[in-house]
């Protein structure tokens, strides 16, 4: 039986409660479990720490982003693909906050707002249509892959774990970005680019100490 407006609602109102409040799980092992614990100085592991927020933060955004997505899809097929890409993006959260803990840190402060204002946006795209919302999906995975590569760059060499997670999710964020073009997902203007690229950098840079 479809469900309707409420029970949609419902459904995206536990996502949201349990993405924010809940422990994050994992249906994988985390990537890189099986390396040797890495002896960090405490100058690495900050940088790691604040590496590892950014992209807890950036996680549970993109989570977000597709609930809020999915909640407005007009299509069965776009609606299940924007499900998968953020169950995809759970396991990813699970890595980050299990890396996190090892690192003797805590995730950003302001998540609740990160998710609301992410999940606002994913509803905004939707509103466009199914192919102009599966673009901001292909769109949002190039910019995710870039800012991984930018942290893979200054990640401390010796931290081999949090290496191993973050290339790990950047095969799978190019893979659902590609998967959203071949569903339909067309280019978005330039000007969309381009504030998609500075909300990112104003949730990044906070969500780095905050």
């Amino acid at each position: 039986m479809e469900s309707g407006p409420l029970d949609s609602a419902i459904a995206a109102a536990d996502r949201a409660l349990r993405a924010v409040f809940a422990p994050a799980r994992s249906a994988r092992p985390a990537p890189g479990a099986d390396l040797k614990a890495e002896t960090l100085s405490d100058g690495e592991r900050r940088t790691s720490a604040a590496l590892m927020r950014v992209n807890h933060t950036g996680e549970l955004a993109a989570q977000a982003l597709y609930h809020g997505q999915a909640l407005l899809a007009r299509s069965s097929g776009a609606r299940e693909l924007l499900l998968e890409s953020a169950r995809s993006e759970s396991d990813h959260l699970a890595w980050c906050e299990e890396r996190l803990r090892e690192l003797h840190a805590h995730p950003s402060l302001l998540n609740p707002l990160w998710y609301a204002g992410s999940f606002a946006i994913g509803a905004l795209a939707a509103l466009a249509g199914d192919r102009a919302s599966l673009g901001f999906v292909a769109e949002t995975e190039r910019q995710v892959e870039r800012h991984l590569d930018g942290h893979l760059d200054v990640l401390p060499a010796g931290d081999g774990r949090s290496r191993a997670i973050l290339e790990t999710m950047r095969g799978e964020e190019i893979a659902h970005g590609v998967s959203a073009t071949r569903a339909g997902g067309v280019p978005l203007p330039g000007p969309v680019r381009a504030l998609m690229r500075h909300t990112a950098r104003v949730m990044t840079s906070t969500a780095r100490w905050i």
